[in-house]
């Protein structure tokens, strides 16, 4: 429907046809990446789904990876929307932080079977899709945000030193679990839902000792070490 259209001037990019034009080629994007998987999906494709020229669709995304960009935001806008609902009815810090965990992977489902073309190009320090980059940092303030929502809304809340650690170290374990689960082939990535389990069952007993005066110490400097990556 696009197949006309010439490129809008930088200064016009958020008029509504450009607006139009923009979020065509995203769509298309998207739909192709949970189709298709990534190595599947090349610009070409995705102009063409569009309706545009290869032209148009690399001015309004200069590379695949701006592509997977709006993806991760995307799903972490969706992991927030499913969250949240179910945050408001639950009190207990533990079983908050389940549901942040589990909803998460929720969103993950349809990508399982492409996990690991979208993890080849993740892993490689300089790349502008690894979690740990600036350009993926919209993406990550949002679970970030609702690990701090789980924690800081628990009835049963930590110490105040802790509660401002916890979500980037969660926010790190909800990585790892990511690429446990990424690799995960049992049915429905069972495997995943028992580590997770065990995981939560774990730090339930561990969180008591966030109030003993001789482990605190340790424990917050651990913490700091582990902030200091997720960062």
């Amino acid at each position: 429907m696009f197949e006309n259209e010439e490129p809008e001037s930088t200064a016009a990019i958020l008029t509504p046809k450009a607006a139009r034009t923009r979020a065509g080629i995203r769509d298309a994007a998207l739909r192709s990446f949970r189709e298709n998987g990534f190595d599947a999906t090349t610009m070409r494709k995705v102009a063409a789904d569009a309706g545009v020229s290869i032209g148009n669709a690399y001015y309004y995304f200069p590379t695949k990876t701006h592509l997977v960009q709006e993806l991760y935001v995307e799903v972490q806008e969706a992991h927030r929307a499913a969250a949240l609902p179910l945050l408001a009815g639950e009190a207990d810090l533990v079983e908050r932080l389940g549901i942040v965990f589990r909803t998460g992977l929720e969103q993950l489902r349809s990508f399982h079977a492409y996990a690991p073309g979208f993890l080849t190009v993740m892993i490689a320090p300089e790349s502008p899709l690894n979690p740990l980059s600036s350009e993926s940092g919209p993406a990550r303030d949002i679970t970030v945000g609702l690990f701090r929502e789980a924690v800081d809304g628990a009835k049963n809340p930590l110490p105040p030193e802790f509660a401002t650690r916890m979500p980037h170290a969660l926010w790190l374990g909800y990585l790892l679990l990511g690429l446990y689960w990424s690799y995960d082939r049992s049915a429905g990535q069972k495997r995943t839902g028992t580590l997770l389990d065990q995981s939560l069952k774990l730090l339930k007993l561990g969180l008591p000792l966030t109030r003993m005066p001789l482990v605190r110490g340790p424990l917050r400097s651990l913490l700091d070490l582990v902030t200091q990556v997720g960062e």
